[in-house]
């Protein structure tokens, strides 16, 4: 995963610390900007009434109007400023009214009636909502400047998390690719959620691995030890006279289980890993036609675009084999075998192959629809288990006129310990 994806957990628990931190810095600057603006105004209403009570002796001493006050008449007194005015038995000896017209007008005006007339003073709050305004701009350089190192170093600090997950997350397709020796095992000294779902998986493969031993063991025992009745019954089925019904049957069933056995102690090699290709160069398209002229029931064979390349051909045709065997079986004619560079191509007409196959691959003893036949599901395993060990890509779809088209794409393939 990319240092940039903006989906990589990273930028999320950033971007979590970032809310976090807008979120308290908001909390923070309303209540400074709430606290700054009381105080300013108080700051203002002391002038104001200091500078009115000022001019309130004045007058007193002189009968004239100060310099710094208005003489007003109650009907020249700004409305708010009147209505505080007729309230001032109740809520003080002077009226008060903040005139807030943004953006320029900001004054405290402060009024006691003196005879008939009212005496007005007026103070410039500018200064304070300047001082407010320069306030509020210093809080979001201040919360800025703040993202610009926490979130840095939030998707620094998650970075070993990171690790650790994109480690687990690497050696569990390890496992799925087919290493079941495989494991996250404990990186660094924290004991935390991850820690424990690290060994939650360890010992999840540990054992899968086991059971999948166990089984591999399994068929390899049972197969071998069926080799040795079933040569017995091989060679007594031999003996039974020609042009018997009874004993072409039971020909029939000695065959299928000799082939069934010697399936299942193939799979085991393969599985244990201990097959490896053999490589020589191949003329594939000769090798291919030749395969169906043995084989017969194809319909079509196209190999005039083949290449010669390095491979096993024994592997190659019991491929190949598998796939035709699987489309006259398990499909409908016309089967059509092509070649094309080094792309071999087995198609045929029926139902196509299940959703199973075509998501997860073949798997033994599982056939999915039966629309396709009835069988094992042995012979699509062992194709594939033989193109892994050619270092070949075999891959199932379905065409979009109907019916099931088998692949198999001969690449660089691995060169063997015999080969070297």
């Amino acid at each position: 995963m990319g240092f940039l994806n903006p989906r990589a957990l990273r930028w999320k628990i950033a971007a979590l610390t970032a809310a976090a931190c807008c979120a308290v810095a908001t909390v923070i600057g309303l209540l400074v900007h709430q606290a700054t603006q009381d105080h300013g105004q108080r700051a203002g209403r002391d002038r104001a009434v200091t500078q009115l009570h000022a001019a309130e002796q004045e007058y007193a001493r002189t009968g004239e109007r100060p310099a710094a006050a208005d003489l007003m008449t109650r009907d020249e007194v700004p409305g708010p400023l009147a209505r505080d005015l007729a309230g001032l038995g109740r809520s003080g000896d002077y009226a008060l009214w903040y005139d807030e017209k943004p953006p320029n007008w900001y004054w405290m005006w402060a009024a006691v009636p003196v005879g008939d007339k009212v005496l007005v003073v007026r103070t410039d709050m500018s200064a304070e909502v300047r001082g407010l305004q320069l306030l509020d701009r210093s809080i979001v350089k201040a919360v800025l400047a703040a993202l610009a190192v926490v979130v840095p170093l939030a998707a620094l600090a998650t970075e070993p998390i990171n690790r650790r997950l994109r480690h687990g997350a690497r050696t569990a397709r390890r496992i799925a690719d087919g290493d079941l020796d495989a494991r996250i095992g404990r990186r660094g000294r924290a004991r935390d959620e991850i820690t424990e779902m690290s060994t939650a998986m360890d010992v999840m493969a540990t054992t899968l691995q086991q059971r999948l031993e166990s089984e591999r063991r399994f068929t390899a025992d049972v197969a071998h030890e069926l080799r040795t009745p079933l040569m017995g019954l091989v060679t007594a089925a031999s003996l039974l006279p020609d042009h018997d019904e009874a004993a072409d049957l039971v020909r029939t069933q000695v065959g299928t289980l000799r082939g069934l056995t010697e399936d299942l102690l193939e799979i085991s090699r393969l599985d244990a890993g201990v097959e490896h290709a053999r490589l020589d160069e191949v003329p594939l398209g000769e090798l291919v036609t030749d395969v169906v002229r043995r084989l017969g029931g194809v319909d079509e064979v196209s190999a005039r675009d083949a290449d010669v390349v390095r491979t096993d051909p024994r592997r190659v045709e019991r491929v190949v084999t598998n796939l035709i065997t699987n489309a006259q079986r398990h499909g409908a004619a016309p089967v059509q075998v092509s070649v094309t560079g080094a792309r071999i191509a087995v198609r045929d007409h029926g139902s196509g192959f299940p959703a199973d196959i075509l998501d997860h691959g073949p798997q033994r003893f599982r056939t999915e629809a039966a629309e396709r036949g009835r069988g094992h599901g042995l012979g699509l395993t062992i194709a594939r288990g033989q193109a892994a060990v050619l270092g070949a890509r075999l891959t199932f779809a379905n065409a979009p006129d109907g019916g099931a088209i088998a692949t198999l794409e001969l690449g660089h393939s691995p060169i063997s310990d015999g080969d070297r």
